[in-house]
């Protein structure tokens, strides 16, 4: 006698099988789950511009700091759901990395540490790092022997 089971019941089975093997991968895993959030470094004329990636995060997890020339920046990214009591959710898929995390990025030396700003706007956090006022481009202006004489003998009448 042939038997057929349901698409339900087979998609069923296929996800409780699928769910078993990610629970036993990431058991082992689970501790070893880094989150690296991408970070873009720009030079301006006037300041260094650090952008970093960081959706799902809130503000009020966000550490910055700069100590040598190293600005770092520390926080935690919560998971959308925090179970109260083991089995009250099935996960079906996992994939997107919660927890802490670190990034440091070594800036050049001649930097206006007392003045670093940062913004944080729809997941995008935005440090400006002001360029101190002797690493900034300035125009010299030469002078001509022409021009000294003129100033030495207009003195000495």
């Amino acid at each position: 006698m042939l038997t057929s089971r349901t698409l339900n019941s087979t998609l069923d089975r296929m996800l409780t099988l699928n769910r078993a093997v990610d629970q036993a991968v990431n058991a082992a895993f689970a501790e070893n789950r880094v989150w690296i959030p991408a970070i873009d470094v720009v030079e301006r004329k006037d300041a260094y511009l650090l952008v970093a990636e960081l959706p799902g995060v809130d503000h009020s997890q966000l550490d910055i700091s700069f100590e040598q020339n190293v600005l770092t920046i520390r926080g935690t990214k919560r998971s959308s759901f925090e179970p109260s009591h083991a089995g009250e959710i099935r996960v079906f898929a996992a994939e997107r990395v919660t927890g802490t995390f670190e990034r440091s990025v070594r800036l050049p030396e001649f930097v206006d540490g007392d003045a670093i700003g940062a913004r944080f706007d729809n997941g995008l956090l935005t440090v400006t790092v002001p360029k101190a006022k002797a690493a900034q481009p300035r125009r010299i202006e030469i002078s001509t022997a022409d021009h000294t004489t003129q100033i030495s003998n207009s003195s000495d009448n």
